[in-house]
This record gives structure tokens, sequence and C-alpha cells, in this order.
């Protein structure tokens, strides 16, 4: 198999694991009560892993799927925070009936054994 084989089979299996851990958070969001609106919105400035509400708020999700929690955190970079701040800034935009829900930004960590962490309010924009 060649590098480029490789490469592209990688991408492929990190593809797959990415969609489960995706439905993961999504059964469990579900669970807690929340509606979930979208997956995998994407815009121009960025995709948005799950698009929940919960009573008054919408809710963006970013799902990782790590092998520790702290390779979790790790993952987070402040340019990809903002890029999705963007991404809900321009969905909630497109919809009118969302204008007056307040935006929350949630974390959902999916960890082996079926260890999830679901961080609400992880992040702000200011």
């Amino acid at each position: 198999m060649t590098s480029k084989a490789r490469k592209k089979a990688g991408r492929k299996r990190a593809e797959s694991r990415g969609r489960r851990a995706e439905l993961w958070a999504e059964i469990l969001l579900r669970l807690k009560g929340y509606r979930v609106l979208e997956r995998r919105y994407k815009t121009p400035l960025g995709e948005i892993d799950l698009i929940a509400r919960t009573k008054n708020t919408l809710v963006i999700v970013e799902v990782k799927q790590r092998p520790s929690l702290e390779a979790a955190h790790a993952s987070l970079y402040p340019s990809n925070l903002k890029r999705i701040e963007n991404a809900a800034s321009l969905y909630q935009g497109r919809h009118a009936a969302l204008h007056n829900l307040g935006i929350r930004f949630d974390l959902v960590f999916v960890l082996p054994r079926f260890r999830i962490i679901h961080l609400k309010d992880a992040w702000r924009t200011y």
C-alpha cells in the first residue's frame, strides 16, 4: 500500500470514528431532553458538529473523540472555537425563529469504554 493510500485510509477511519462519536453525543443530548436541530452543519465559515435547542437556549456542540480527557482538551484550539462561534452566528442569523434565543457553546468528549462527558457552557464569546 502506498503512503498516499495509507493516509486516505487513515482519514476514512478518522471520519468514521468522528461520525460515531457525534451519534453518541446526539443520543446523550436527546436523552437529556435536548432537541437536535442539525448535525454536521456546514457554512463557509466552518462546520458545527451538533446544533440543539433546550428551552430558550440554542446550544452549539463541539464533539471530540480522543483516547483521554487530556487529549480531548488539548485538541481544542482558540482558532477552531472562533470558527465555530462565527458559524453559529451565521446559523442563528439565517433562522429568524432563533433570533431571540440565548446561545451556549458546549463540548462533548467521547472517551474509551463509552465514557461520554458533556461540558455545558464550555466557552463564551465576548
